[in-house]
């Protein structure tokens, strides 16, 4: 039974850890999004090559990559082949690659 109970507690913890990783997910607000978008609309970019780095939600740019603000939004923006990538800016990771 000891053991039945310490499987299901360490099941439990993993499941809480899972939860834990995903509440840190960064999700834009529907307002801020559209807000972006007529923002990039507005002011477009000249796209930038990164070659070998991967456009993806989570993926972390480099110093070199000049991010651009949004006006009341805390994100910015890059145009990376030839696609809009919005960046949280204290960690440089891409939140989402907007189609």
């Amino acid at each position: 039974m000891k053991i039945h109970l310490t499987t299901a507690a360490a099941g439990l913890l993993l499941l809480a850890g899972v939860g834990a990783a995903a509440a840190q997910d960064i999700v834009i607000q529907p307002e801020q999004e559209t807000v972006i978008r007529e923002y990039v609309h507005k002011q477009p970019l000249a796209s930038v090559k990164l070659p070998g780095v991967e456009l993806s939600v989570g993926s972390v740019l480099p110093d070199t990559v000049e991010l651009h603000e949004v006006p009341s939004v805390k994100y910015r923006y890059v145009v990376i082949d030839n696609q809009t990538v919005i960046v949280d800016p204290s960690t440089r990771k891409v939140v989402e690659v907007m189609q």
